[in-house]
């Protein structure tokens, strides 16, 4: 009868001696993406205040639209205009969402806070909502050129009457470095600084 054990001992060895490769090379890598040093995310400087808001019919309310965007902000990368044609994104940052989703939100945070009108966000146009607000987000980003933060808004509103209003809004924030941290506190005051002159707009 053949003795098996020393052809078994050897194969054991050389299968710990590969499980103990792999745990110590699990260690060092990381199958998923390198996380960013910073998320940025859109803080509104205006809020409803706690308890009741607003109520009524969704053809009342006001729906805020997501705004279209251009394929650079259709990103989770900050956009960084170098010159008139080239753009690149900032390093170690990312957006926590969207930036046209974190607009609506700060969009219709903003208009909420006003108390005037039951809002509601979506996607898409909310079947028998008569008034609206969409548009277009041209930039939010960095301009290295101008070494500022840049957030534009094209805003479309239409109303009960089925009137269609447009309007362009705009805010810079200059003297702002490249880095990451201030450029995402900028970003936040134009957002916010954007999204009050469209709540005052609205009214």
């Amino acid at each position: 009868m053949m003795n098996t054990t020393g052809a078994i001992a050897p194969r054991a060895a050389r299968n710990l001696a590969g499980l103990a490769a792999l745990a110590l090379l699990a260690g060092c890598i990381s199958l998923a993406g390198k996380a960013p040093k910073l998320l940025i995310g859109l803080t509104p400087d205006r809020t409803a205040a706690a308890g009741a808001m607003t109520g009524g019919k969704v053809g009342d309310a006001l729906v805020v639209l997501d705004p279209q965007a251009d394929r650079k902000l259709d990103v989770l990368r900050v956009a960084v205009q170098v010159n008139a044609t080239e753009i690149a994104y900032l390093k170690d940052a990312t957006w926590v969402e969207r930036p046209a989703r974190l607009m609506r939100h700060l969009l219709a945070e903003a208009i909420r806070a006003k108390g005037l009108h039951l809002v509601l966000e979506a996607s898409d146009d909310v079947n028998g909502s008569k008034q609206t607000l969409a548009g277009r987000l041209i930039d939010m980003g960095y301009d290295s050129r101008l070494q500022s933060v840049v957030v534009r808004y094209d805003a479309l509103r239409s109303n009960a009457k089925g009137e269609i209003e447009a309007r362009r809004f705009e805010a810079v924030v200059p003297g702002v470095s490249a880095k990451s941290e201030a450029v995402a506190a900028a970003l936040n005051r134009a957002a916010n600084d954007v999204a009050g002159q469209v709540a005052d707009w609205v009214g």
